[in-house]
């Protein structure tokens, strides 16, 4: 039985001895981001909004050129790589792992000759030549599922069993990569919270978050921070969401989640550490 996550530099348990779950903090280098407003898009601001996840504790930095958030429009490559890439020079050796949120194979291949420790594919690494630009190298492996695309994904989701349709998605990508060579220590999973997902549906994954582990027997992404189904609960705005998305976390965490993707890494590094002194 797999136990640990081949996370590029790192090599993380995630069920058994020494087995924790991980936090990755959001740092979106975009000017439209939904939850903080680009306000970390220029490189000074970018970096000192790391470094202070760094002193949060912070596992885990994800760094994202484009906007995934619904209606969000397609971004040139040439202006993600000019986003990204100064953001990945700059922090890869600052201690905690680095992340990089794209869909884009020749990001992926200038992200991999960075030395980045995960590629976070929102597309599963569908996009022709995706798997070929992270074949050969030591990164972990992201496959998230979407139901459509980010301009579309919110305008009318359906499934008949989402926990069984997400759970068959992922498997066929999990295998795809499998039949291209890919270490499946490599490989972890996203049930990919707020794409195509209706609130219902949302919580519906979530709750299954024991259960996609043990189907799947991958090690589980959650990241449903600051998105709309805490809000639909709490009936609070984004900027107010916090202590929703630190419940969040802690709930994924409780079923089994490895990693926690989240914007208010402080709160949530504490709120682990509590949960898990009392286990």
């Amino acid at each position: 039985m797999r136990s640990t996550l081949q996370f590029g530099r790192f090599n993380y348990p995630w069920r058994g001895e020494g087995a924790r779950a991980r936090v990755m903090g959001i740092l979106n280098v975009t000017p439209d981001s939904f939850s903080d407003g680009g306000q970390h898009h220029a490189l000074e601001f970018a970096i000192a909004h790391a470094e202070q996840m760094i002193q949060d504790g912070v596992d885990i930095i994800d760094i994202g050129g484009e906007s995934t958030r619904p209606g969000a429009p397609p971004l040139p490559l040439q202006k993600e790589l000019q986003r990204v890439m100064p953001v990945v020079y700059a922090l890869r050796d600052q201690g905690p792992a680095i992340s990089v949120d794209t869909y884009k194979p020749e990001v992926m291949r200038e992200c991999v000759i960075a030395g980045v420790d995960m590629i976070n594919d929102i597309n599963g690494f569908r996009a022709p030549g995706a798997i070929e630009a992270v074949r050969d190298s030591d990164c972990a492996l992201c496959i998230m599922h979407m139901q459509g695309d980010p301009q579309h994904m919110q305008l009318a989701p359906s499934y008949v069993d989402v926990v069984a349709e997400v759970s068959a998605f992922l498997r066929g990508r999990i295998d795809a990569l499998l039949a291209a060579g890919i270490d499946p220590r490599r490989i972890c999973i996203d049930p990919g919270f707020g794409f195509g997902k209706t609130v219902e549906h949302n919580y519906a994954l979530l709750k299954a978050t024991d259960r996609l582990i043990a189907e799947l027997d991958m090690p589980l992404l959650a990241g449903l921070s600051r998105k709309s189904m805490v809000g639909a609960v709490t009936g609070k705005p984004v900027e107010r969401r916090m202590a929703g998305s630190v419940g969040g976390a802690l709930a994924a965490v409780a079923r089994g989640a490895a990693i926690v993707r989240v914007h208010d890494v402080a709160e949530t590094v504490d709120a682990l550490k509590v949960w898990q002194a009392a286990q």
